[in-house]
């Protein structure tokens, strides 16, 4: 009998947990795909793509410029992609995603190449970042703030 009760106990703790795991890994499946498909736009210049991912009330902090809002943060990636003397990509390392509810944190390191078309010269930084995710009304996860800095 006892046995029995461990069992059952087992089982419905294990139900219970089950439904919180499976949103939490959904969750950060859509995450993983909006970040891909995000670098996949940039990389591609698709400047009417990049702002996808950002919540209209976005706050973006980089280390070394002033705070950004969404349109702010838009115009500076539409005019880095409209930039024709350079090309630019964006490599992803993802390193954690928490996720929450209707929240998420991420941490993560963009690598971004800038190439010169003139000259060749080609520019490497990395940038180490903690997104914050909301869940949005209509299911999609949007970044609603940002940090930024330039590894040394």
């Amino acid at each position: 009998m006892r046995l029995n009760s461990l069992i059952f106990g087992g089982l419905l703790a294990s139900l219970l947990i089950a439904p919180a795991s499976a949103q939490t890994v959904s969750a950060e499946a859509q995450i993983r795909a909006a970040l891909t498909q995000w670098m996949a736009d940039f990389n591609a210049g698709h400047a009417d793509k990049v702002c996808d991912i950002f919540a209209p009330s976005l706050r973006a902090d980089n280390r070394g410029a002033g705070e950004r809002d969404f349109d702010a943060q838009c115009k500076l990636l539409r005019d880095v992609l409209g930039d024709a003397s350079r090309s630019f990509s964006y490599a992803l390392d993802l390193k954690e995603i928490v996720a929450e509810g209707d929240m998420a944190a991420v941490r993560l390191v963009w690598t971004l190449t800038t190439r010169v078309k003139a000259t060749g010269e080609v520019r490497t930084v990395e940038e180490q970042g903690l997104d914050v995710f909301g869940r949005g009304s209509d299911g999609s996860w949007r970044i609603l703030r940002f940090m930024t800095y330039e590894r040394p």
